[in-house]
């Protein structure tokens, strides 16, 4: 798999952070918040910025997903990458919010399928069909069944690939993500290009089979920069000495609101968001014993990263 996917000039690769949306106290959405999360990610080396899955996305109204989008294309376009979730629950509101993102600037969109009904590949077809023909953007196919939804066959994405060429990405989260990931790069003869979304417990051993990049969120971009940088390197002893600790932090992040349950204390406690709310209502809620674990593998993995 190629490493540099290029958009013009903009290189879709590396670590691309997924934002969270904060909140006031009303559950308004706190753009100041989402300001500092951005300036946070370049701050630390991070590529680019993603509104995705962790950022609450089917949370929010339309008219809110418009509003985050823009703002993430004004704040973070200037210093990386940002790709923009259209994924929605009809062809007709995802091309939509394709259409919105592409207005605003974004680099790149990404898109999940529905997930509130089981439909076949062709009905999928036919979904995707609609993003790739509403804009000119590139388009990440994101299999997010570890969460929601069912998984994507690997004959299903080849054929993407095939049909839409460069312009086609993958983020395959179904599992077993490793031998699936080999999979699709055997089944498209290295050509798919592919990101990573395990929150990083998965990125060693997905960069070793190919990844051009990770999606992790923004709580440990320090951490996941680092990793990725030994990795590019070829720095075993870094690479594991970040790994585990890594590992083990996100290992507590259990399904889609744990990970945004973890990852929005985290924020909270470096002062990069004003509150840990999240819209309910939720699967995962942090207990005492959790969140003090967190804290210590926290503490353990920035010492890490501070060694040279």
């Amino acid at each position: 798999m190629g490493r540099g996917t290029v958009n013009g000039a903009r290189t879709l690769g590396g670590v691309l952070s997924v934002f969270n949306t904060p909140y006031h106290e009303d559950e308004s959405i706190d753009y100041a918040g989402l300001e500092r999360q951005i300036d946070w990610v370049y701050e630390h080396g991070g590529n680019g910025v993603v509104m995705a899955m962790v950022s609450e996305t089917i949370r929010l109204s339309s008219e809110e997903r418009d509003e985050v989008a823009a703002a993430a294309c004004r704040l973070g376009r200037d210093r990386g990458v940002v790709v923009i979730s259209v994924g929605a629950e009809s062809g007709h509101t995802a091309e939509r919010h394709a259409r919105h993102a592409a207005k605003a600037g974004a680099d790149a969109v990404i898109a999940i399928p529905p997930i509130s009904i089981g439909v076949d590949e062709g009905e999928l077809h036919k979904y995707y069909t609609r993003i790739f023909g509403a804009i000119d953007l590139p388009v990440i196919v994101q299999d997010a069944s570890n969460y929601v939804g069912q998984p994507m066959s690997i004959d299903f994405q080849s054929r993407l690939l095939n049909e839409y060429g460069d312009r086609v990405l993958f983020k395959p989260e179904a599992s077993p993500m490793g031998p699936r990931l080999t999979a699709l790069r055997e089944a498209t003869g290295g050509r798919a290009r592919v990101f990573e979304g395990s929150g990083g417990i998965g990125l060693v051993d997905s960069y070793r089979r190919g990844v051009v990049g990770t999606m992790p969120g923004v709580e440990i971009v320090g951490a996941l920069v680092a990793l990725w940088r030994a990795l590019e390197a070829g720095d075993e002893a870094r690479i594991y000495a970040l790994s585990q600790p890594i590992s083990a932090l996100v290992a507590l992040e259990q399904g889609l609101d744990g990970f945004i349950a973890v990852e929005k204390y985290l924020l909270f406690r470096q002062g990069i968001i004003a509150n840990t709310i999240v819209r309910g209502p939720v699967g995962f809620e942090l207990d005492e014993e959790t969140r003090a674990e967190v804290d210590r593998l926290f503490d353990y993995l920035m010492r890490v990263v501070d060694e040279s």
